[in-house]
Formats: C-alpha cells, structure tokens, sequence
C-alpha cells in the first residue's frame, strides 16, 4: 500500500493567496496542508508516499528532504484537469491511498487497511453542486451525478485497490493519448466505466473533512484568517486603502484565455480590481 497526494493545480479559486503560495501550503491550525496529510500517511504505515507537482512546484522541493517523499511533475497542470495527476503518477498507483493536498483529515483516514475501493463522502442537507451519489444496500455507488439536494457527495481521500487501479488507468491513458478531452476530471472516466468499476463510499459526518474553496471559505473555517490573510497583496492593498483586512470580501478570480491574471473584491462599500502583473489596484464604482 502506498500514497499518492495530487498537488499540481493552480487552485485559482483561492485569489490572492494562491497566486502567491499553492494551496496546499497553507498552514492551518498551526500545520502545512500538505504536511499534515504527509505525517497522518506515514503514521498509518504508508512508507512510499508520491506527490504530483505542477504549478509553483520549486515550493513544494523541500517535501523531498523533510519527509523523503517522491517528487512527480505534471507538465499537464495548465490545459488539463486531474485525471493527468493520475496519469504521470501511474507508475505508482497500485493499492494506494489517493488524496489532494489541499484537505485537511480532522482523524487520520490512512490507518485504515481497505479491502475495498473506496471514496469518502460528505451528506449535503440541502442543495449542493458537487458530485453526488446514489449506492446500492452494500454501499457501493451506482450512479453519481454533479448537483442535487438530501444527498451523499465526493469528498476527500480516495483508496484504489490494485485491480481497480488497472482497470481505471487503462481508460486515463487511453484518453490522455487520444489528446482530445480536456476538460475533464478523472471521476468523469470512472462515471463512463462505472458499472465495472466498483467503488464504495465511506461515510464522514460535516466537518470530520476540511476543504478551503476561496478565502472566504477559509476564513469561515479558520478565523485567524479574517485579519491576517498570510498574504502580502491583501496586506499592500488594505493599507493603500487605509482598512484592515477583513474589510477586504467578495473576492473573484479574473482570468484570461483561463490563466488567473487577478481579482475582484469589495472594500469599504467601493469595488475593485487588481491585476498580478501590473501590481495595478483599479476603483471599479461606489455602492
């Protein structure tokens, strides 16, 4: 058994903070991300634990000496979605815990000896647009589909048994060589193959697993964010604008031709804009 952790996105969601740090490098409730989950693995007994890198991926190097993990690049981060994680990290993925860097396990979810493929879910009381699913008695998913209400949905860790491993990589490589889709997750591949692809979901109450969408997701779940964002371009533009930080909200990725090139947000009922490159703060209109 082994582990794979995918850290190759830009996770342009999180604007500003991850123009200037992947997300899986941020530090909450006093640990890294991304080390955290690196300890909770080795203390499950994973000893070969493979790490995908992409964007900013000279930041993510010093894994490699701290924790002796095995450092993967993706090329692909840019124009393709995750299943291109899986695909440079096929080498590797056999009985192995799959997981992204950027979640936070309240309970370290890699002790467990799986005999079964299995995906973690989370239960949405209400509407949600995320992946959720339909399992039969025995708790195997039929059916997945994005968006719905009352229902089980993906979230988390992901265990692949060696024989769904093979299967699922056959179809990955088969579409990363076509060259055709890219837009696509990995989890689209395992939908089209679903009725031979046996998963089974493991059950999380809210809260037992931790995922920051945006900075307003993750000052919500971790406070010590609200006036202190970690980063230095809420810091510049918070005292050109003569406010604290928290005074900085509805922050929006802008992007061109799909790279984030900056952000919107609202301060002091005024809108604004900010581009990276320009370092150029822009007054948009007054409330």
């Amino acid at each position: 058994m082994n582990g794979l952790i995918m850290a190759a996105g830009t996770s342009s969601r999180m604007a500003p903070l991850s123009y200037e740090c992947p997300k899986a490098l941020l530090e909450i409730r006093g640990e890294i991300l991304i080390e955290r989950q690196i300890r909770q693995m080795q203390a499950g007994n994973i000893k070969e634990i493979v790490v995908v890198i992409g964007y900013k991926k000279e930041l993510f190097y010093y894994l490699k000496e701290k924790f002796g993990v095995i450092l993967i690049d993706n090329p692909d981060y840019e124009r393709l979605n995750n299943y291109s994680t899986l695909y440079h990290g096929r080498d590797y993925i056999q009985n192995t815990y799959i997981s992204c860097g950027d979640y936070y396990f309240v309970e370290n979810p890699f002790i467990e000896k799986r005999e079964n493929s299995c995906y973690a879910l989370e239960y949405s009381l209400g509407e949600t647009d995320e992946w959720c699913v339909d399992m039969d008695a025995s708790g195997c998913i039929k059916q997945v589909a994005i968006g719905g209400k009352n229902q089980w949905f993906m979230k988390g860790w992901i265990y692949f048994t060696e024989d769904f491993s093979k299967k699922l990589m056959g179809y990955i490589i088969s579409v990363y060589k076509e060259g055709i889709e890219t837009d696509i997750y990995w989890e689209d591949i395992y939908i089209r193959h679903i009725d031979e692809l046996m998963l089974y979901g493991t059950c999380y109450e809210k809260d037992e697993i931790l995922e920051f969408d945006s900075l307003e997701d993750l000052r919500a779940k971790e406070p010590s964010y609200i006036k202190d964002s970690r980063s230095r371009i809420l810091k510049s533009i918070a005292d050109s604008l003569h406010c604290s930080e928290d005074k900085i909200i509805n922050i929006i990725p802008v992007k061109k031709n799909q790279e984030s090139i900056g952000f919107e947000f609202k301060a002091l009922n005024n809108y604004y804009s900010y581009i990276y490159e320009e370092k150029k703060l822009c007054k948009k209109e007054t409330v």
